[in-house]
This record gives C-alpha cells, sequence and structure tokens, in this order.
C-alpha cells in the first residue's frame, strides 16, 4: 500500500507536469552556461614558516620574561592593520584584498618540558594570480611580522616600566609612613620596652617588696608596743589623746579645783541644810557653771568644737592624768601616729608596685606591636628595593629586546593546486539532475501552499481532528459506458454495499430515531446529489420508503437520472407545485420504494421558497408517511439554503471528496456547524475514493462496455464520474 506522503505528491507531480521539465531545461541551461565559461586561472600559494627565535645572551631578569611565547600569538596581533598597510602600500594591491589572502596557522606547542611535544610554529601562507607578487608578499609579510613581534616585546617592556614608575611613589609613601609610625611608637613606648628588656621593672617591683616587708616589721614592733600602753591605760590612742591634751590644761585644772571646792562645800551643807536651802541651790547652780565651763574648755582644748575630735563624755575623769600616766599617754599618741605613717608608707609601696607590674603585664603586647610595626616596615622596604631593582633591570633590558620569531623555512611559491577541464556532458547530467531536484522540491512546495485536500487519508485526519465522525468512505464510481450515471440504479452494483454500510452508520448514530435528513457540502462538485441518491436508493432496496427531496432550488433537477421528468409547471409555479403533495411526490420507475420530489429548477427566490409553508407541510406530512426522507441542499459557499432547512431535519451530513474540497473551507464549515448549538451534525462522508473492484467485477464490467460498443458502434470509451 502507497504511504499517503507518497500518494499525495504523485497527484501533486500528475497536476504539475509542466514544473519537471522546466526544472530539467532550467538545471540544463545553467549547466551549459557553467560548460562554456573558461577556467578560472592558475593561482600561486605562497608559504613560509616561522619559529621561536633562539633568545640571546642577555643580563638582565626580565628581557627573557617579555619574550612572547609563539603559541600565544594570533591574527590580529601579528597582522595589524600597520602591517597590513604597510604590505599592501608596497606590492600595490588593496589592504582588503591583502587581509583576506593571507592566513596565519599557529601549530604545536606544549609544554616546553615534555620532550615529546610538538615545537610551536607560525604557518604563514598567501595565494595569489601573480607569482612575482606573491613572492614578494612573503617576503615582506615574514619580515615585517617578525618586526611586529619585536615590537610587540618592547611594548610590553615598556608597560613594565611605566607599571613600575606609577607604583614607585605610592610604595615609597608607604615604606616612609610605616618608619614614621615605628618612631612615633618608640617615642611614647620605648623607654618601658627598654626598662623591661635591661630589667629596672623587674628590680623597682623586686625593690618595693622588700621595702613593704621593712616595712611591715617596722609596724608589727609598734603595733605591739601600742597594744602594750593601751592595756596599761585602758585607753585607745584616740582616748589618750584627748585625755593628755585635758590633763595639760592649766585653766581645765583650775575649773577642777574650784569645782571640787563646791562639791566639798555642798557635802558639808547638806548634812544640815535640805537641798531647797538658797545656799545649797546657789552651790548647785554654781557647780552646773562650772562643769559647764569645763565642756567648753575641754571643747576648745580638743578643737573642733567636738564634732572633729572624738566627743569628751566626762570632762572631770579624762582631764585626771597623773605625770606617768600622762607620759604613757603621749607615748600611745605618738606610736599611733607612727603607725598611721608606716600603714601610708605600705599602701603607696603597694600601688608602685601594682603601677609597675601593670606596666611589666602590657610589655609583651608592645613588644609584639613593635616588632608588628617593624615588619612592616621591612616589608615596605624590601618591596620598595625590589621594584628599585626591576625597574634598573627593565631598563638594561631595554637594549637587549628582540624578536620572538625567526625564519625557519625561507618564503617559497609554488602553484596551488590545478583543477581538471571541466567534462560538459558531466556538467549538463549534473544540471539536469539539479533541475529535477529542484522541480521535484517546487512541486512539493507548490502542493503545500495549495489549500485542496486532494488524498482520502488528509481529508478524513482533517475531519477527525474537529471531532467529527466519519459516517461512510463512499467509492468513486467508474463506468466503461460513456454516458452511463454514477447513480447505482441497477441492483446488482458492485459499489451497492459501500452506500449500504453508510446507510447502517447513520441508524448507529447517537440520534437513533431519524426520519429526515439533509445532504451538504462546501462548494461544489463533491459529489453532494450523487451521495443523496445513492443513500436514497440504498434505503428503498432495504425495504424502506424513502423520499428523496431535491431541495437545490439554484440548480436543475438530476430526476433524469432514475427515469423521472421534471414537471414543466413546476418552474412557473412553484408553491403551487410543492403545495399539493400528491402530485409533487412521485415514484421512480427503476427502483421499487423510493420517491422523489423533483426540483423545479433554478429559481430566483429561492429562500423564500425554503421558508414557504408549501414546503413545510410537505416535509411534516412526508415525515409521517415514509421512514427515510432526504434533502439535497446547494452548497455552503454559496448560499444559506441549508441553514434555513435545518431546523425541519433531524441532522446534516456533511459529504466531502479529495482532489475537491478545500482544507480551510472544511474547517470553518465544520467549526459553524459544531459550535452552534441548534445545527445537528450527524458526520461527515468522503466521497469519490478510488476502490479496487475484485478482477471477476472488473471483467464483468469491462463485457458490458465491449457488449454495448458491439450494439452502439461508439468510436471511443469514456469513464464517467458525476461531482454534483
Amino acid at each position: 500500500m502507497v504511504p499517503p506522503i507518497v500518494k499525495r505528491y504523485l497527484l501533486a507531480v500528475n497536476r504539475y507536469k509542466w514544473v519537471i521539465p522546466a526544472s530539467v531545461v532550467a538545471g540544463l541551461s545553467a549547466g551549459g552556461i557553467v560548460a562554456v565559461q573558461p577556467d578560472p586561472p592558475i593561482d600561486f600559494l605562497g608559504e613560509a614558516r616561522l619559529v621561536a627565535n633562539a633568545p640571546p645572551i642577555t643580563f638582565s631578569t626580565i628581557g627573557s620574561q617579555v619574550r612572547q611565547p609563539v603559541e600565544t600569538f594570533t591574527k590580529d596581533t601579528l597582522l595589524t592593520p600597520a602591517v597590513i598597510e604597510g604590505v599592501a602600500k608596497e606590492v600595490g594591491i588593496k589592504p582588503d584584498r591583502l587581509e583576506k589572502a593571507a592566513t596565519i596557522q599557529i601549530k604545536g606547542g606544549g609544554d616546553p618540558k615534555d620532550p615529546n611535544a610538538a615545537k610551536a610554529e607560525i604557518q604563514l601562507t598567501y595565494k595569489d594570480g601573480d607569482q612575482k607578487r606573491v613572492g614578494d608578499v612573503m617576503a615582506l609579510l615574514a619580515s615585517r611580522l617578525i618586526e611586529q613581534s619585536r615590537l610587540n616585546n618592547s611594548a610590553r617592556l615598556r608597560a613594565i616600566i611605566s607599571a613600575i614608575e606609577q607604583r614607585l611613589p605610592s610604595v615609597r609613601q608607604d615604606l616612609a609612613k610605616a618608619e614614621s609610625i615605628l618612631m612615633r611608637y618608640d617615642r611614647t613606648e620605648g623607654p618601658q620596652l627598654f626598662a623591661a628588656q635591661d630589667g629596672n621593672i623587674i628590680k623597682s617591683i623586686a625593690s618595693s617588696q622588700q621595702q613593704q616587708q621593712q616595712l611591715r616589721l617596722q609596724l608589727d614592733g609598734i603595733n605591739a608596743q601600742i597594744n602594750s600602753i593601751q592595756r596599761k591605760l585602758g585607753l585607745d590612742p584616740n582616748q589618750a589623746y584627748v585625755s593628755s591634751a585635758l590633763s595639760a590644761d592649766p585653766i581645765i585644772a583650775s575649773l577642777r579645783a574650784q569645782l571640787q571646792q563646791i562639791e566639798s562645800q555642798m557635802t558639808v551643807l547638806l548634812k544640815d541644810l535640805r537641798p531647797e536651802h538658797p545656799q545649797v541651790v546657789t552651790l548647785q547652780k554654781q557647780q552646773q557653771a562650772y562643769e559647764e565651763e569645763i565642756r567648753k574648755r575641754a571643747a576648745e582644748v580638743v578643737g573642733g568644737n567636738g564634732q572633729v575630735t572624738p566627743f569628751v563624755a566626762n570632762v572631770r575623769q579624762d582631764s585626771n592624768l597623773d605625770p606617768a600616766r600622762q607620759q604613757l599617754a603621749n607615748t600611745l599618741v605618738n606610736l599611733k601616729t607612727q603607725q598611721e605613717s608606716l600603714q601610708q608608707q605600705v599602701a603607696s609601696s603597694l600601688r608602685s608596685e601594682q603601677a609597675l607590674r601593670q606596666q611589666f603585664s602590657t610589655i609583651p603586647n608592645k613588644q609584639l606591636e613593635r616588632t608588628r610595626l617593624e615588619d612592616q616596615v621591612k616589608r615596605q622596604k624590601s618591596l620598595y628595593d625590589q621594584m628599585q631593582q626591576k625597574l634598573v633591570d627593565a631598563k638594561a633590558a631595554e637594549v637587549e629586546i628582540v624578536s620572538s620569531l625567526g625564519v625557519a623555512q625561507a618564503p617559497s611559491v609554488a602553484p596551488a593546486s590545478v583543477k581538471a577541464p571541466k567534462s560538459i556532458p558531466i556538467t549538463l547530467a549534473v544540471g539536469a539532475i539539479v533541475g529535477l531536484v529542484a522541480g521535484a522540491g517546487v512541486i512539493f512546495l507548490l502542493d503545500m501552499l495549495e489549500g485542496t485536500v486532494y488524498t482520502d487519508e488528509d481529508l478524513r485526519e482533517v475531519i477527525r481532528q474537529r471531532d467529527v465522525a466519519i459516517l461512510g468512505i463512499l467509492p468513486q464510481v467508474k463506468s466503461f459506458i460513456p454516458g452511463q450515471s454514477p447513480i447505482l440504479v441497477k441492483p446488482n452494483s458492485p459499489y451497492a454495499e459501500y452506500y449500504e454500510r453508510f446507510r447502517s452508520n447513520l441508524r448507529l448514530t447517537e440520534t437513533k430515531d431519524l426520519r429526515v435528513i439533509m445532504t451538504i457540502s462546501t462548494i461544489e462538485n463533491e459529489g453532494k446529489t450523487v451521495t443523496a441518491y445513492n443513500l436514497a436508493i440504498a434505503s428503498a432496496r432495504a425495504g424502506k420508503r424513502t423520499l428523496l427531496v431535491e431541495a437545490d432550488l439554484r440548480s436543475p433537477s438530476a430526476a433524469h437520472q432514475v427515469n423521472l421528468t421534471p414537471d414543466p409547471d413546476s418552474q412557473l409555479e412553484p408553491l403551487r407545485y410543492f403545495g399539493d403533495i400528491s402530485d409533487c411526490i412521485r415514484l421512480a420507475p427503476d427502483v421499487e420504494n423510493l420517491y422523489v420530489v423533483t426540483s423545479p429548477g433554478p429559481q430566483a427566490s429561492a429562500a423564500s421558497l425554503l421558508e414557504s409553508s408549501e414546503l413545510r407541510r410537505l416535509l411534516e406530512d412526508a415525515r409521517g408517511r415514509f421512514d427515510l426522507v432526504i434533502l439535497d441542499s446547494p452548497p455552503l459557499s454559496q448560499c444559506n439554503d441549508a441553514l434555513l432547512l435545518e431546523p425541519l431535519t433531524d441532522g446534516m451530513v456533511l459529504v466531502t471528496r479529495p482532489g475537491v474540497t478545500q482544507q480551510s473551507l472544511l474547517e470553518e464549515a465544520i467549526d459553524q456547524l459544531t459550535e452552534t448549538a441548534n445545527l445537528r451534525l450527524l458526520g461527515a462522508v468522503v466521497n469519490g475514493v478510488e476502490v479496487q473492484l475484485p478482477r471477476a467485477v472488473e471483467d464483468a464490467l469491462m463485457n458490458d462496455a465491449k457488449e454495448w460498443l458491439f450494439t452502439s458502434s461508439a468510436p471511443e470509451t469514456v469513464v464517467m464520474s458525476d461531482r454534483n
């Protein structure tokens, strides 16, 4: 079985037969033009090979470092615009032509330590028709490329010198800044660091500890003396100070003597007198006055009006010390003063020791900080010295710069590959083959651009993509007798089984009770009328009372195909014709159970006739009297008559035909019929499909054709197929 794409292409070749000869003629013409063209002139190819130049003896380190390795070269770095323009000017050609004809290829290269690595080299070629110019160009290019390499190395060295000179002032400034920071640090923290290094801080701490020990020994002796005197006196140092001061004051001693005298008098008087006696009261007042004077004087002697120094509770008792006790009290006060002095000295020594220890604890951090600053100065100094050395080395390398390239193979010129002379027969054959292939491609392109669907496979695929059921594949009815109709009037037609299958598929649709259906098509010549007649004949022969209504009032009637003659009066008065149901419905003489309502012929007001009440009553009456009513309507692209008749039917059947149906119109019609809610599309049929009949059937058809030829003496046989 031929694949659909091949079948479609063969049909396209059959339609565009003229493309293949035209394309072959065009290919032969192009081949002839190429064959008569003169052979191109011989080109000459110049070659040269450059390799890495052996470095000379150098005294500078950077001189060998700036030499560019051969493997790092590119065409842009070698064939600079200056080189191309200079060579082109000397040989007298345009720079663009030289740039296109000259090629540079860098080969080899790898690890220089690997002995098996290929040595890097530059392959230089140039092609031209002038042999002398090729030699001149190659010689100039080789010398200019070597010079360009030297210039590149020199430029790299100058860039290094410039970079060092630009950075050197900032490095010098950083060095001066680091040295200044180290000097300031030495001025502030240097003495302590030097003292720590000499051991003076440790000695000072030890000396302070020794002094504290001596002071504590002295303090222990004084504390022992104070405790001993306190036990003897029964006074603490403060009380001893107060008592000693009061005992030494003559005024207090005088007041105390007078007070003792008054107390003595009061003691004598109280023996004979009562306490309320005026003399006793006077003495009491004098006693109180003297006591108050003693307290005042004691406050003056002690100092601070009794606020700073300890308050004296009993002045008479505290101020009454004998000379021995007064001497001990003075000694106790002096020892207390020495104790406080020694305590102050110990505290001061402790503070000094703590300060020294704190200072000593910071010495490691300060030493680390100074080491860091010193290292920073060393790094800056080292960097500055290296840059100075690099600068001197780079300036010394300026006189040692040479090219990185050297000539390994002198420029040579040889003819390029010579093409064999053209063969005219082979050239013409190639042109014909190319034309044939191009023609095949043009046919395929024209077929893709054309909107007609030519194969039944493609047509069925289009219908399936729109989710429409395919109710039948109807054959193309072949006839070897001229003028024979494709309508299957004879009962023994080999094509009848296809229409019987179509009728059965209609009965199996979702709408079970189908009484009135209508055949529609998108354009003319898709076989809509033949499909309607053959379906009606298949239904009638199945024992169903079948009515065929020719509802295409814009085309002539096809009733003569079943031996019916249209009523001549129907064209004059079509409404009366459709109104008289008994007269317009006629029985086909050659097919049992088949009735036909013939068309009155082309009508100017076809739409108004289809919407008339007479036609409506006719269809309503037919729905009750017949088992199946088939309406044949005009194409959808011609008018909307089918849409006017659709409400009177139970559904529509869309008829398509390969080679006639337009894909865009078909898709548009299906979308319109399926997307409108009140329109019922039952399915579609593919009409006019070529089918392979059995050998015996074809022989029978041929015998009928021979018998007809013998009886009618027809000059030729014609294969007919109605497309209405």
